[in-house]
């Protein structure tokens, strides 16, 4: 799975952010945070799982979710897991 800890620009790269996202997420609680030795942050990794799943989109119940040209499924189709 990797290191249980992340550097500010590696959960960047894996999330597609900036660095300053990050630093505004973990600012906001959004993304749970340490500083080790004189104050290098460094981000828990279980917790960028923890801010995927929380947004992850599931289909709606109603039946199977309808698709825009580009094959991606359409908004109005879909929810967020809760």
């Amino acid at each position: 799975m990797g290191p249980p800890l992340l550097r500010v620009q590696e959960a960047a790269q894996l999330l597609k952010v900036s660095k300053w996202t990050i630093y505004r997420w973990v600012e906001e609680g959004r993304l749970g945070a340490t500083k080790i030795g004189q104050g290098s942050l460094r981000i828990f990794r279980s917790s960028l799982s923890g801010l995927i799943d929380g947004h992850r989109i599931e289909p709606s119940a109603g039946g199977s979710a309808s698709q825009s040209k580009t094959g991606r499924p359409r908004k109005a189709a879909m929810k967020r897991k809760q």
